[in-house]
């Protein structure tokens, strides 16, 4: 039951952030955000975990942010942490994490 309810509020929360446009981005943003700072500091220890968030949370998708801030609300699972990783993977994602980390500008990948 526990599932089923976990389920029905994350489908919920996805359908009222696509609905809501830029306010609805925004939110899921922010919900994002907490899932893959914690994703971050758990993969990437030592790494300081904000300016890679926001490059991760820039270079996903609008699909991609919701999937991963539904996490905010069912908890995260190994699916999610593989989101994560494979966004933090991309060229665009690690130039700008080593421009926004270590200060490296144009960087050609």
């Amino acid at each position: 039951m526990r599932a089923f309810v976990a389920i029905a509020v994350a489908m919920a929360f996805a359908g009222c952030v696509q609905d809501l446009g830029a306010t609805g981005d925004v939110i899921a943003r922010d919900a994002a955000k907490s899932v893959v700072n914690g994703v971050v500091q758990t993969r990437f220890p030592g790494v300081n975990a904000a300016p890679l968030t926001d490059c991760i949370i820039d270079n996903a998708s609008g699909s991609e942010v919701i999937q991963i801030a539904q996490a905010a609300v069912v908890g995260t699972t190994p699916a999610t942490t593989d989101l994560v990783v494979e966004i933090a993977g991309r060229p665009e994602t690690i130039r700008c994490g080593l421009s926004n980390v270590l200060g490296f500008e144009g960087i050609n990948l």
